[in-house]
């Protein structure tokens, strides 16, 4: 079965590297976890390199990016792992929980399979205010948070939620990566790696706005607010359930 990123990821890795700052949230969320399923791994951003890591990822394009000495991933799906109950210290999913098929399902899959920890790297849905937004209208009702958190207290009960706030300079490029650099959106292979572009049908009016909103000025003078930040929270959210004992 093919994915979205069987499309759209052929560069992904190029763009898509780990934040040490969003990483060491992430570390310090796992704790002293030594075994750790990571579902849709793809190019294995964010898998930690002193656990075990045993990474789940759909895409054979995606696979195919990630790196040399990290683990090798299973091609699966979240909502389907063939593994015994409590097989894992802990369970993580980064920025793809909006991919899945049965986002229910999957979650409890991840709380079937995990003794610990479920890490989310995930969203709260507002990114709505983000300036980008404004020139994709169009994309805005088809957006959506990408981790439901009323499906994930169902399934695990209590959460804790960290704020994640993007750095200026921040390497992974997401969709709000690049909030202090408009430029970048006007870059093919930067739009290629982020799924937001996808529900796009003709990105080129838009982008076309963008690009003259740039070079007249017009843009700083809406925006231009930003770029005295150092970092911005634009929703981004690490989310940590307790799959139990």
């Amino acid at each position: 079965m093919s994915t979205l990123y069987d499309t759209i990821g052929k560069g992904y890795a190029d763009y898509r590297k780990p934040d040490p700052r969003i990483a060491a949230l992430i570390e310090a969320a796992l704790g002293d976890a030594q075994t750790v399923i990571n579902i849709g791994a793809g190019a294995g951003s964010y898998e930690s390199r002193g656990r075990r890591i045993t990474p789940i990822e759909p895409s054979a394009t995606m696979i195919a990016q990630r790196p040399p000495g990290v683990a090798k991933a299973i091609q699966g799906y979240a909502e389907h792992l063939s593994f015994p109950d409590k097989s894992f210290d802990a369970a993580t999913a980064f920025l793809t929980t909006h991919h899945w098929a049965g986002l229910e399902a999957g979650l409890r899959e991840m709380k079937r399979v995990s003794r610990g920890p479920c890490v989310f790297f995930d969203h709260d849905g507002s990114t709505h205010d983000f300036w980008l937004i404004d020139y994709f209208p169009d994309a805005r009702p088809h957006m959506r948070p990408l981790l439901a958190m009323e499906t994930a207290r169902a399934v695990f009960g209590e959460l804790r939620i960290v704020p994640v706030p993007v750095p200026r300079d921040c390497t992974d490029g997401f969709l709000c990566a690049y909030w202090r650099r408009p430029e970048r959106y006007l870059d093919p292979n930067v739009r290629a790696a982020i799924s937001f572009f996808s529900l796009v049908d003709d990105p080129e009016p838009s982008l076309a706005r963008l690009r003259s909103d740039l070079q007249d000025g017009t843009w700083a003078r809406r925006y231009g607010g930003v770029l005295g930040e150092t970092e911005m929270d634009f929703g981004y959210r690490l989310v940590i359930a307790q799959a139990g004992g």
